[in-house]
């Protein structure tokens, strides 16, 4: 009885014993590449935005759109204004404002065109290039009548 004990006293000693080691081992280790100061792109998620789409002097809908942004972590920290909001507002106005967005005529819409455009301006609007992609993540048209009053 008395070995049994003393065989699981030594047993749950070498098992710390161990975990220890391998811990303080890879923590203590230097790392093998040098990784330099780039701490790469950070991915912000935008609220959903509802952009009314007026044709012949009243609503006809709205366009709801799920957008995100990616830029530099360490260009985020440094700037003085949040990015959010001038995206909000360029998508917002390229949307109202595109005469070739007709969801009475459906047809392809040139995604890619709006999301360059958008990009270009918000950068010339911050003074630098911060905002390095856009993606979209839901874009879609909903009718007025579809809404409940």
């Amino acid at each position: 009885m008395m070995k049994n004990v003393m065989a699981g006293f030594w047993v749950c000693a070498v098992t710390l014993a161990s975990c220890y080691a391998a811990v303080t081992w890879t923590v203590g280790k230097a790392p093998t590449e040098e990784k330099g100061n780039y701490e790469g792109l950070q991915y912000k998620k935008l609220p959903a935005m509802n952009i009314p789409v007026v044709a012949e002097g009243a609503v006809q809908g709205y366009v709801v759109a799920n957008l995100v942004f990616t830029a530099d972590a360490k260009t985020l920290r440094e700037i003085s204004v949040p990015p959010e909001a001038f995206i909000q507002d360029e998508i917002f106005r390229h949307v109202y404002a595109d005469e070739t967005l007709d969801f009475k005529k459906l047809s392809r819409y040139n995604v890619n065109g709006m999301i360059a455009s958008v990009r270009e301006k918000i950068n010339k609007r911050l003074g630098a290039e911060i905002v390095k992609e856009i993606l979209v993540e839901n874009f879609n048209f909903v009718d007025k009548s579809d809404i409940r009053s």
